[in-house]
């Protein structure tokens, strides 16, 4: 007989009394919370500072902010008779009752308003608050060392008003929390981050960080607007955002975006350069990354990320910012609708850009040219002459010897173009047939006299490997990579027909059952009429279950199921059916590759230009389809710098 498998006992839990907790521990509660590690601290101390209407804020830190962090300003500072009262917990100068005696959580217009932060800090650690009050004589200071709190005593203050605060021995009063420090390094790169976040989001505000006595950051005040904002940036961020950041300014609905994007050639290999703003406030939200994913989807390989400073304003009561007592993630009523504003913003500015590519395309170019050895790799130079220094001190140069004779090097050309006028115009009309683009205007040279080196793009000089167009600009000249020039242009051609066709549909023999989660095929089903504009007719089947009748005609044979759940997915996490727009743009992209002039083509002179200008008239064409550069421009006196003319 088989003996059956005892069953445990149950774990007996001693249940025991309900006790009220100590207020030492209830703070050290929260400041786990609120305090995360000392860059949350300084993030609390510099937003009180700027509630406080600083226009300067000083930052010092040693250990990495575990040691000592010291946080002064010039704001209005604290009497007293506040001092005592700042450190208790829930009490803040940022919110009032209203006429109805109602205190409103919906309508925040401070960084601050929960009143934790010094309470918080002042559990775990040992803080010093000195501080003058504006219009007042004295300045005053009070004690806290891991929640108790010293008597207020008079106190030097070096400025007409402010506050200094200096936190000790951070987390000594939780030594767990200690352990779950990383190294000191860490810690300095993460108040680093905190201050040029703030930084960013306060141009009006000078910011200057010390860590462990080493000057990190010096940052003037800039005037408040557009100008001032975009020089912060730059110093934040560094000279080569200014020089390739397209400017954002776009209302829709009672929400502006404003700001700076980079361009497409000014990427990045991580998404750790995109910085969002809600109300002056810095935060951290998907949002930003799927609207940015979206708005360059085109114009970007998937490894690689955008650069973006955006600014977020709307009405306080359409965002909550109350979701976490770091107050770093924020929840808005409308999300569909800042996203919307994100991508179209972006999509506007970028389209603005025309053929722009980033300066740093040629900054690379430049710099690659110089790592190089001589061009000629043969050549080595003999011993001087005998008496050679003698002759160059008593000013005497001998005559430049050449390391070899280059063959054909003063011969005539034997590709001669024909003078812009009247016999080229016909010549440039047919090239534009030629290469696909007899429905855009050509440009007439026999209207009027133009010289083509003062087009943005130049006039083509040559064509080197059947494969790069060099043309000649007034001011230096351009490298055009002629395929994925050409295939640019031919992708926004495809999806201009496209958004202006429709997308062709091809209806499924047998319609096809995918079964989803309930909710997921809900927010599937509910887009159904966008869907079925990119041609993807679905339907509802019952419970869970979409059904599928037609699929875009581009795809071909497509495997639904999988697209609607990537389309599900999409929802979920962008809110927007991200899949089946990048699987149409991937299609048409690949059609423009094996549909454009190939590498190994040789082109007249006439086909080059026509290239040329149909490039300065087409949006995004700086980059191909996969993001890398279509041309690089050289400054001549980059050049002149290469043969050591300057």
């Amino acid at each position: 007989m088989l003996a059956l498998p005892r069953r445990p006992a149950p774990l007996k839990v001693r249940l025991m009394p309900i006790r009220r907790l100590p207020p030492e521990t209830v703070n050290r509660i929260a400041a786990g919370e609120v305090v995360e590690r000392p860059a949350s601290a300084i993030k609390e101390l510099v937003d009180n500072a700027i509630d406080a209407g600083a226009t300067r804020i000083e930052v010092e830190a040693h250990g990495g902010g575990l040691t000592r962090i010291l946080v002064a300003d010039d704001g209005c500072g604290l009497s007293a008779e506040e001092l005592p009262v700042a450190i208790e917990r829930h009490a803040t100068s940022k919110l009032a009752p209203d006429e109805d005696g109602l205190w409103d959580l919906l309508r925040i217009h401070t960084m601050g308003f929960r009143g934790e932060a010094l309470p918080s800090i002042g559990s775990v650690a040992r803080l010093t608050i000195s501080s003058r009050a504006k219009g007042g004589h004295d300045a005053f200071s009070i004690l806290v060392e891991g929640g108790s709190v010293g008597d207020v005593a008079p106190a030097a203050f070096p400025g007409p008003h402010g506050a200094r605060i200096e936190v000790r021995d951070l987390f000594y009063a939780t030594p767990a929390r200690l352990k779950f420090m990383k190294s000191e390094r860490a810690e300095a790169l993460a108040i680093t981050e905190e201050i040029k976040r703030q930084a960013m989001a306060n141009e009006s505000v000078g910011f200057s960080l010390d860590i462990d006595g080493r000057r990190i950051l010096r940052l003037p005040a800039e005037h408040p607007g557009p100008q001032g904002r975009l020089a912060r940036l730059a110093n934040v961020l560094g000279r080569e955002f200014q020089d390739n950041a397209i400017e954002i300014d776009q209302v829709r609905d009672g929400v502006r975006l404003s700001g700076f994007a980079g361009l497409p050639t000014y990427n990045r290999g991580n998404a750790a350069h995109q910085y969002l703003f809600v109300n002056g406030r810095p935060v951290r939200d998907r949002l930003l990354q799927g609207a940015l994913r979206a708005a360059y989807a085109d114009f970007l390989a998937r490894d690689r990320h955008p650069t973006a400073a955006l600014y977020v304003t709307l009405d306080p009561t359409e965002v909550d910012v109350n979701v976490h007592p770091a107050k770093a993630e924020v929840r808005f009523r409308d999300p569909a609708l800042v996203r919307g504003l994100i991508v179209g913003a972006l999509r506007h500015a970028l389209a603005g850009a025309g053929h722009r590519a980033s300066t740093t395309v040629a900054t690379q170019a430049l710099d690659s040219i110089r790592a190089q050895q001589s061009p000629f790799p043969g050549y080595q130079p003999g011993p001087s002459p005998a008496g050679f220094s003698a002759w160059c001190e008593g000013g005497w140069t001998p005559p430049t010897q050449r390391p070899m004779d280059l063959p054909g090097l003063n011969a005539v050309s034997a590709r001669v173009e024909p003078n812009f006028g009247g016999e080229l115009a016909e010549v440039v009309r047919e090239a534009y047939t030629t290469v696909g683009f007899e429905d855009r205007p050509a440009p007439d040279y026999a209207a009027a006299p133009f010289d083509p080196v003062d087009f943005p793009l130049g006039a083509a000089r040559a064509q080197v490997h059947e494969t790069y167009i060099v043309a000649q600009t007034r001011d230096g000249m351009v490298i055009v990579d002629q395929h994925a020039a050409h295939e640019r242009l031919v992708y926004e051609r495809m999806k201009g027909e496209m958004a202006t066709g429709g997308v062709a549909r091809q209806t499924l023999l047998l319609p096809e059952v995918v079964d989803l989660d309930p909710a997921e095929a809900e927010r599937v089903v509910a887009r159904s009429e966008e869907l079925a504009s990119l041609g993807l007719v679905i339907e509802s089947f019952g419970l869970g279950a979409v059904l599928v009748r037609e699929t875009p005609a581009l795809l071909g044979k497509t495997d639904a199921a999988a697209l609607i759940r990537d389309i599900a997915d999409d929802l979920a996490e962008n809110g927007q059916a991200l899949a089946l727009k990048e699987r149409l743009e991937e299609v048409c992209s690949t059609m423009a590759c094996h549909g454009s002039v190939r590498a190994g083509r040789r082109l007249n002179g006439a086909e080059m230009n026509a290239l040329l200008r149909e490039m300065e008239a087409t949006p995004h064409s700086g980059q191909c389809n996969h993001g890398r550069p279509t041309y690089v421009e050289l400054k001549l006196a980059d050049i002149e710098k290469l043969f050591g003319r300057r």
